[in-house]
């Protein structure tokens, strides 16, 4: 096994290796909770998410650490304006974002640490950056970070460290710093803003010092993959870098994950912009969260993803063909030998979805081998090539590439009491041979979302995956 990573810092495809061998350690620039999270945002932790499935199914132990950021100059300035209190705003869009995680089928992360909860930590760094001369302070008691004390800035980017900063959280001119390039490491107190009393005294941490210090406090300095959206590259991981570094001596991170940006009606999906989708209204519409799943990671990370009014229906009917042979399986009862030629045939279906996530998690190549799978399979399934034992081999083995992916069905989906009572009103319906009756009942479900097939294995039934509209 050799999973190649594509590292930003060094723009090289490299080998995966754990520095601690078999335990893979991950951190994930999460959402800053000032408002519910766009479908743009979670093409990236779902990439995220991906990956931590493929590490795992590939047997390794992983950490994987998302952080959450709770106190910004955003959620200041949104709490004001509801006249609610920071913790109140910041705690409604944690909760809606976890619940749009949830509906999505993302992992949960083993660690979700607040920025808020990790003062302590955070002071430490920025005192260490000012024992070691990295970091100094303004008059009003601020600390700012002294790129030109760290001739590396800029790698990551491949930026001139000379140029000036742009893109960053606070204006060039809104503290009084010794140069327009140094990043704000703390703040300090102003009226109408939460402030902390510390060793370094009173304040608030800027948004880039957070991440160094939670990612730090439950990784260690030294750790494997730090993922996160390609806005982020600069200046934000930029600086993570530098002040991690600047502060242990050691390397931060072995490699470097971006994600390319969703893209709607040709522009970058962005709040700022308006130009955003949601999860929870698009599931409100109608969507079915496993196609909305399907249709943010069924593009590689790093190819931007445009999405269109055809990108769900086209997912829908993705995941439709999944669940489609599932139920085709596990409807399956042949009382014929096992087919010899299927365990070579699920073998190289394996090894080309291996094949294909080993490779910078090239889902897309991922994608095709389970739907060269799909289409083999229906093949057997129609030339009752398989026997029931074949069949719930095959149901284990796509089961198995799905806890990677997952789009499929639960298997514990079971109807609700109504819905069940008309399936079963169908298959009597169908037994008396009341034609009419039949039909109505099977019409009569499509329209509540369920379809019936009649199959030589007898009735069997699946959830549509709808796409809206």
């Amino acid at each position: 096994m050799t999973i190649r990573l594509q590292d930003t810092l060094s723009g090289e495809a490299r080998p995966l290796e754990p520095l601690e061998p078999g335990h893979v350690r991950v951190y994930t620039c999460g959402p800053t909770v000032y408002g519910p999270a766009h479908i743009g945002n979670f093409r990236s932790f779902l990439f995220a998410d991906l990956l931590i499935r493929y590490l795992r199914y590939r047997g390794l132990r992983v950490t994987w650490v998302m952080n959450l950021t709770d106190i910004d100059d955003k959620i200041i300035r949104g709490a004001a304006a509801e006249g609610v209190s920071i913790a109140e705003l910041a705690g409604r869009y944690t909760a809606r974002f976890l619940a749009d995680a949830d509906a999505l089928g993302m992992t949960r992360p083993d660690v979700l640490p607040r920025a808020t909860e990790h003062i302590p930590q955070i002071t430490d760094l920025v005192a260490t950056l000012l024992d070691r001369g990295h970091a100094y302070r303004t008059e009003d008691g601020s600390v700012f970070f002294r790129i030109a004390s760290w001739p590396a800035y800029g790698r990551l980017a491949r930026l001139d460290p000379e140029a000036m900063r742009v893109g960053e959280r606070v204006e060039a001119d809104e503290y009084a710093k010794d140069d327009v390039r140094d990043f704000a490491l703390w703040k300090a107190p102003k009226p109408g803003e939460p402030s902390w009393d510390t060793p370094i005294g009173p304040g608030r941490p800027g948004w880039h010092i957070e991440c160094s210090a939670m990612s730090m406090t439950h990784l260690g300095p030294s750790f494997d993959i730090h993922t996160g959206g390609v806005d982020l590259v600069f200046p934000h991981h930029e600086d993570e870098i530098a002040q991690s570094e600047a502060a242990t001596g050691l390397p931060f991170v072995h490699a470097w994950l971006h994600c390319a940006h969703l893209r709607m009606g040709g522009e970058k999906m962005a709040k700022s912009t308006g130009n955003i989708a949601r999860v929870a209204d698009l599931v409100a519409a109608g969507v079915s969260p496993r196609a909305l799943r399907y249709a943010l990671i069924a593009v590689h990370y790093r190819a931007p993803l445009n999405y269109t009014e055809d990108s769900l229906p086209a997912a829908a009917a993705a995941v439709e063909r999944v669940d489609a042979l599932l139920a085709a399986l596990a409807g399956y009862r042949e009382g014929r030998p096992d087919d010899p030629t299927l365990p070579a045939a699920l073998d190289a279906i394996r090894a080309a979805f291996e094949a294909g996530l080993d490779d910078d998690l090239n889902v897309s190549e991922a994608l095709a081998a389970l739907f060269d799978g799909v289409r083999d399979l229906n093949r057997r399934i129609d030339a009752r090539a398989l026997s029931t034992a074949d069949a719930a081999r095959a149901t284990a083995f796509i089961r198995e590439l799905d806890a990677v992916l997952g789009i499929a069905a639960p298997e514990a989906d079971a109807l609700d009491p109504e819905l069940q009572d008309l399936v079963d009103r169908r298959a009597a319906a169908r037994a008396a041979r009341d034609w009419a009756e039949s039909d109505r009942l099977r019409d009569e479900l499509l329209a509540r979302g369920i379809a019936v097939e009649d199959t030589r294995d007898g009735q069997r039934w699946r959830a549509l995956v709808t796409s809206g509209g």
